[in-house]
């Protein structure tokens, strides 16, 4: 499989604009693998809308283990003909302000990933060479090996760019995508609005890749890709097979699953059953557990609101002690109380507190998390990594305690901590979110925990 990521100089440079031209330019004509550095869950959405394929994260946060994110990387390629990976904020940017602290440079050195750097020509000429070169040389380990100019205003613009980069910095400039305000995609809490809340989606996907097509060029791109071949290894954290059948809320509202998570859990054994908490009246029969994602609950608080059925369905569930493992918009489902600003809906109520959501973002970014006392999640005193994004608070009521300890480590130094994360019976919800393949340890014993049975060695 050939490899190429696409970086911008800073968010909002349009390397989202520019990766979804090149997928809808290409994925006609080859079979391609999306991937998307960082914990996003959204750009994910659209890059398997166009591939067909699901879109993995590679994040050597939630992955702390190299090889472990290379094996995720190159599993299941070589029957594909290109991976493109979409970088995450500005190429150098990621936690603090090392270099290498999990941003998209560093993951395109340590998976040796060829990379096209995407700048912003609004307002600018013969300055936009100097931020390129800049680029180059602040780490030449980078492998930058071309150059896509965004938000062009004409073709003349274009020429003066690409003779400046060419003049001062010594790197190929591979096209441009034209300023098109009518292409540009809405954003909702520092992302994209999700696709299928988009009614227009397709055709501002195909308009892009109709100038991707046109103004960069792809053969070039193909040809400064790297390659990687799939080494066929046994996955890190799957070690046996169990028996479990997990019932996965899958809707409008919950859509925030990693996808090498899902994989674990069928490559594991488990039966996944989809249900939604906006339609379905019962839940799947015959689960053992439940895993309620993350999403936009929030979106669609009036409709899960009134579906008092599955309300009652899932209360029923965890009153008769069975788990249920919730995540972010799951534990906002979970309480007894959405607010927003269209008003307050009643949710589940099996955690004795309430959702608000807020202005302003209230979580973003990495987090350590420990359990202060053994849950679904974790023994007590376990170390886990996850992340945490949202713009609501969830208020506990007297008697429901936190039992996560959480912390912020950014340059060595711890600069935030709080307390989070709900048990009751054998329900567990909290604001982090996790990546299974942190370890076999937090994998096995979530499995242990939701109730899965050993029945055959792997």
């Amino acid at each position: 499989m050939k490899k190429i990521m696409i970086a911008g100089a800073t968010s909002g440079s349009g390397k989202t604009s520019v990766t979804l031209g090149i997928l809808s330019a290409l994925s006609g004509q080859m079979r391609i693998q999306p991937y998307k550095v960082g914990p996003d869950y959204v750009d994910t959405k659209f890059h398997s809308r166009i591939t067909g394929r699901p879109s993995r994260n590679i994040d050597s946060f939630l992955v702390p283990n190299n090889e472990t994110l290379k094996y995720l990387f190159e599993r299941d390629t070589n029957d594909l003909d290109l991976g493109v990976v979409e970088g995450v904020m500005g190429l150098y940017d990621g936690l603090g302000t090392d270099k290498d602290a999990h941003s998209s440079a560093s993951i395109a050195k340590a998976l040796a990933i060829p990379v096209v750097l995407v700048v912003n020509g609004r307002s600018a000429s013969t300055s936009i060479a100097a931020i390129v070169k800049g680029f180059l040389t602040f780490d030449p380990a980078v492998p930058i090996v071309g150059v896509v100019v965004n938000n062009v205003m004409s073709q003349n613009h274009y020429e003066l760019i690409k003779g400046a980069i060419e003049r001062y910095v010594n790197v190929p400039v591979l096209g441009y995508l034209p300023f098109k305000k009518e292409l540009a995609l809405p954003s909702r809490q520092l992302g994209l609005v999700p696709d299928n809340e988009l009614p227009e989606v397709d055709a501002k996907i195909a308009a892009l890749g109709k100038l991707a097509t046109a103004h960069i060029d792809l053969n070039q791109i193909l040809a400064l890709a790297g390659t990687s071949v799939d080494p066929q290894a046994p996955s890190p954290i799957v070690t046996h097979q169990v028996a479990l059948t997990l019932g996965i809320a899958q809707d409008d509202a919950f859509n925030f699953y990693y996808q090498d998570n899902l994989e674990a859990l069928r490559e594991a054994g488990v039966v996944l059953k989809p249900f939604s908490p906006i339609k379905d009246k019962t839940l799947p029969a015959d689960v053992d557990a439940l895993y309620l994602g993350g999403g936009y609950p929030e979106e669609f608080a009036a409709q899960l609101a009134a579906n008092t059925e599955m309300k009652q369905a899932i209360r029923n569930f965890s009153l008769a002690d069975k788990p249920i493992y919730a995540e972010c918009g799951g534990l906002m489902y979970l309480g007894k109380q959405l607010t927003t600003e269209n008003g307050t809906y009643e949710m589940v109520g099996i955690l004795d507190g309430s959702s608000t959501m807020t202005p302003r973002l209230k979580r973003f970014g990495y987090c350590e998390a420990t359990p202060a006392k053994s849950s679904l999640i974790g023994m007590a005193g376990t170390k886990l990594v996850g992340h945490e994004f949202h713009h609501s608070v969830f208020a506990a009521q007297s008697g429901l305690e936190p039992i996560l300890h959480m912390k912020k480590v950014r340059d060595g130094v711890v600069v935030d901590e709080w307390t989070g994360g709900y048990q009751v019976r054998q329900t567990f919800a909290s604001y982090l979110h996790v990546h299974f393949y942190q370890s076999a340890a937090v994998f096995n014993g979530l499995l242990d925990r939701l109730g899965a049975r050993i029945h055959a060695s792997h």
